[in-house]
């Protein structure tokens, strides 16, 4: 077997790559069960960006992938991103497209191997192992943080002896977002970002900010809930978060594109780029100078920044998972048709009583106009948006992604999965 990709997860210094990452991290999950909104989106960098799509065809496509490919299109043609790339499977086998560029510089396209940062879809991977150990009866989730992690959530009306790993898990811990927090936004910003922003010290952040609300009394996305679990689960095992999922969900299932690269900077190869807009540009113009190097159909990319290298250790087990379509839709899958978890236990992760319909624990639904409810997770970070999204049973899987951390339009999300999940 070829050496993986796979990197361990490592205290470090936080570096100038890591240029407004929180800000990103607070902005993934949607309301109420719909498709995410991704905000304002960038500028779109030209409607020639559309004139580049690929699509591999397998067996038993039918007109499926036709219909992918003209949504794929639609991502990019609506949105601030370059490039857009969807992977779909079911019983009929699988379907990629890909529209757009990986790259403004070379003119490459988005390949189906290609490795992009995956944000707050790293969620699910850390709810589901901590199922795992409350199957196996080494943790509970009535189990309070103060359990495994005494004294580190306390003072500003937090007490860490109320809240409990299932209010984690579902975003009803009250706790404030580290990610919301202007002080660490600005040292991320910074011309000089600090060092130490390590779980701890944003959780501390996180405590010196009064709770929204008492545990348990209402629903609100926050990052800390995750940086949280993921102390924990090194807590109970005895082993950093990022290596326990690997033992237990990246190994079985062969996901050797998805990787936790804590301070590590560099993507691993194959992979394009990563844009987000500049500010105050307008992003927008002609197809550039005839003399210029670049594809002649690319247009003026002066609206967009390369984020590729990214440092993304304040992340960690809320968003700083690495990995390619084809890995999340193999997870996914597998997780949906109960694979990795028995059937009580994800029952539990897809129960949204406590947030009113809107979060289980590491999946939300997505309900569609044609009376189709999909479950998943979003995510989204410097750079990068994707969405992944499965029927209850795992059977037909969707995951999706830009180059860009504008995030799609709404409305050619909405096609997108329309195309997909509501065939006639």
């Amino acid at each position: 077997m070829p050496i993986r990709a796979r990197w361990r997860k490592r205290p470090g210094r936080v570096t100038a790559g890591a240029l407004a990452l929180v800000a990103l991290l607070g902005a993934a999950v949607p309301g109420c069960g719909a498709p995410a909104d991704p905000g304002a989106a960038a500028p779109t960098p030209g409607a020639a960006h559309t004139r580049g799509v690929a699509v591999a065809r397998h067996p038993g496509e039918g007109t499926t992938g036709t219909d992918l490919r003209s949504a794929v299109r639609r991502l990019v043609a609506g949105g601030g991103a370059p490039g857009a790339a969807a992977l779909a499977r079911d019983g009929a086998g699988t379907r990629f497209a890909s529209a757009g560029f990986a790259d403004l510089r070379t003119g490459r396209r988005i390949h189906k191997s290609d490795r992009f940062r995956a944000g707050s879809v790293t969620k699910t991977f850390v709810a589901t192992v901590v199922l795992q150990l409350a199957e196996e009866r080494r943790l509970a989730l009535d189990d309070t943080v103060d359990t495994y992690l005494p004294g580190l959530v306390h003072g500003h009306g937090n007490d860490g002896r109320k809240i409990n790993l299932r209010q984690l898990l579902t975003h009803t811990s009250g706790l404030f977002d580290f990610a919301a927090d202007q002080r660490v936004a600005r040292r991320l910003s910074g011309p000089a970002p600090g060092s130490g922003l390590t779980p701890r010290r944003l959780v501390r952040t996180a405590v010196a900010h009064r709770p929204w609300f008492a545990p348990g009394a209402g629903w609100r996305y926050s990052n800390t809930n995750y940086v949280l679990l993921g102390l924990v689960v090194e807590r109970v095992t005895g082993r950093p978060y990022a290596i326990e999922t690997e033992r237990r969900v990246l190994d079985p299932l062969a996901l050797r594109g998805t990787s936790f690269p804590g301070t590590r900077a560099t993507l691993p190869a194959p992979h394009g780029r990563a844009y987000t807009a500049r500010t105050g540009s307008p992003g927008t113009g002609s197809p550039g100078d005839p003399r210029d190097p670049r594809p002649a159909d690319l247009g003026d990319v002066t609206g967009l920044r390369d984020v590729t290298d990214l440092d993304p250790s304040a992340a960690g087990a809320a968003g700083e998972a690495i990995s390619t379509l084809d890995d999340l839709a193999r997870f996914y899958a597998t997780l949906l048709r109960g694979g990795l978890l028995p059937p009580a236990a994800l029952r539990r992760m897809r129960d949204t009583t406590a947030s009113d319909g809107r979060y289980g624990m590491g999946l939300f639904p997505v309900r569609l106009s044609c009376g189709v409810t999909l479950w998943g997770h979003n995510g989204r970070i410097n750079g990068s948006y994707v969405q992944v999204v499965a029927t209850p049973g795992g059977r037909h899987v969707l995951a999706y992604r830009l180059n860009s951390d504008a995030g799609p339009a709404p409305s050619a999300e909405r096609r997108l999965l329309t195309a997909e999940f509501c065939r006639r």
